[in-house]
């Protein structure tokens, strides 16, 4: 099992990242409540959060609870170069960088202290070159396991520095509420509240057997693990995804079938396109929907083989969108994602018999070519004509 000696691992994540970026470059937008995205909030900073804005909640809603707001649109470009100057500062930081978006990192800085100094040095050294350099604030947890850093950085926002020495990592993390545990969401928190369970120290004294029977074998399992920080996981280089997928906010209908059907392939298209590029094909679609009371649900299907044909993933979308039908019309539906899962390692295609054409494919290539060479809103759908696509967020290479 992995587990660094002392606390070398670093998480480093930016504060509101879009919204501090729109604050940098626009010096009238600094110490007000910024909301970036109109219809829907994309990103919104610290004075707007702290009226109570959420990222994907409503414009309206928004703007209710901070009339006061300052409405941006959306600058993808700007966010990307952004987000490229951030690594910069990383990979000059560490060579052991393990980005898990385009604003946060892990950073393994064992090994440093003969030339660096200290783990909490290296950050706060890490913290005044992002600032200094990409002009961002940048808040970073250091601890000994990738959880409990991740955690840190999350205690420590906005703009701050963590430190959670080995010594003091179970008095920390015991302190804390349920909701800091990774995999806990609404429905977990609500089963644990249920039972009168707040705090993560409460979870780690239940015991694996009474969290199995709590929760189900796979969840009981791995909360218990994270209550005593067991983590065995190393800050890894280079790593591939295991998912790619994008969603699109839709705000509060009712909308039209032939808009969400539209929105479905629009996603379908982005996310093949990304697969074909990175030369990975995937088994398993899923399908995200949120609804207007916040609540989530995720439908999923296994194809028979890896693909990353459009149509055949698109069809499968459609299908578990079907099935989804009388959920979205009593619950009305917010937010619809797509992600193919289950991605082979190296592009290999399994052979099967008898062996036949597959069909398709070429369209694919060649429209991934035109849009390769003259821009991706050079080919669309005839259904997506007219209608305002969302912005496409800047992603971390595939």
């Amino acid at each position: 099992m992995f587990v660094s000696e002392g606390a070398s691992i670093l998480h480093a994540d930016l504060d509101a990242f879009y919204a501090s970026v729109e604050q940098r470059d626009d010096p009238r937008l600094r110490g007000r409540p910024v909301i970036v995205g109109g219809g829907v909030v994309l990103a919104c900073s610290y004075e707007a959060k702290r009226r109570g804005v959420r990222t994907a909640m409503g414009g309206r809603q928004a703007r209710q609870l901070c009339p006061d707001a300052i409405v941006v649109p959306p600058r993808m470009r700007a966010y990307s170069e952004a987000s490229k100057r951030v690594f910069e500062v990383f990979r000059n930081t560490t060579p052991v960088v393990e980005g898990i978006s385009i604003d946060e990192a892990f950073l393994d800085v064992r090994g440093l202290w003969r030339i660096a100094g200290t783990p909490r040095r290296i950050a706060e050294r890490l913290r005044g070159d992002v600032l200094r350099e990409v002009g961002l604030p940048i808040t970073v947890g250091v601890a000994r396991t990738k959880f409990l850093a991740k955690v840190a950085s999350g205690v420590a926002k906005p703009d701050g520095l963590l430190v959670v020495e080995p010594a003091d990592e179970l008095t920390f993390l015991h302190a804390l509420p349920v909701e800091r545990l990774w995999g806990v969401g609404a429905v977990t928190a609500a089963k644990l509240h249920a039972h009168r369970i707040k705090t993560v120290g409460q979870v780690a004294r239940l015991g694996e057997a009474t969290l199995v029977s709590m929760l189900g074998e796979g969840t009981g399992r791995h909360l218990n693990a994270l209550a005593h920080n067991r983590d065995p996981r190393p800050v890894q280089v280079g790593r591939r995804r295991r998912s790619m997928g994008a969603q699109r906010a839709l705000g509060r209908g009712p909308h039209p079938p032939a808009f969400v059907d539209a929105v479905l392939a629009e996603l379908v298209d982005r996310v093949c396109r990304r697969l074909r590029a990175a030369e990975r094909g995937g088994r398993t679609v899923v399908l995200r929907l949120r609804f207007a009371d916040f609540t989530k649900v995720t439908r999923s299907h296994t194809l028979a083989k890896e693909t990353w044909h459009t149509t055949t993933i698109l069809d499968a979308v459609r299908r578990l969108h079907h099935q989804a039908g009388s959920l979205i019309a009593n619950r009305g539906l917010t937010l619809v994602g797509i992600a193919v899962a289950n991605l082979d390692g190296d592009g290999a295609v399994q052979l099967e018999l008898p062996l036949q054409a597959h069909t398709g494919g070429e369209l694919d290539a060649a429209m991934d070519q035109v849009r390769n060479r003259f821009g991706s809103a050079a080919l669309m759908r005839a259904s997506l004509l007219g209608r305002q696509q969302g912005p496409t967020t800047p992603l971390l290479p595939d």
